[in-house]
């Protein structure tokens, strides 16, 4: 399995980086990738996946944080993991995400993802 994440270097640039299975067969690295490039897309921007993503514009406009939209995504990406949970981090603007993932190899990945 492939996807492809954006990297992000402190000056704000990024470059598109491959994410595969690793070398014991486990994908966590590539559904945790995806996950985070679900929550950065508008609804509807996938070309492959229309009811993947946040509706970024109406959610700026109404001042509603997107939870329900991650919500919806944690629970279509939680089957790929032990233990999938996505808590928003108060106070933060835009609205940021902490993900923590157990993996099937019984990995521990964390990251945060700015909507």
């Amino acid at each position: 399995m492939r996807v492809w994440g954006r990297q992000y270097s402190s000056d704000g640039t990024y470059q598109w980086v491959a994410v595969t299975t690793d070398s014991a067969g486990f994908n966590s690295n590539c559904y945790l990738t995806a996950l985070c490039q679900a929550i950065k897309l508008n609804l509807g921007e996938s070309p492959f996946y229309s009811n993947t993503g946040i509706p970024q514009q109406q959610t700026i406009l109404t001042q509603v944080n997107p939870d329900f939209y991650v919500q919806s995504l944690q629970q279509q990406y939680a089957q790929y993991f032990a233990t999938l949970t996505i808590v928003r981090v108060v106070g933060s603007n835009p609205p940021q995400y902490n993900i923590t993932a157990l993996c099937p190899s019984g990995a521990i990945l964390n990251t945060t993802v700015a909507t």
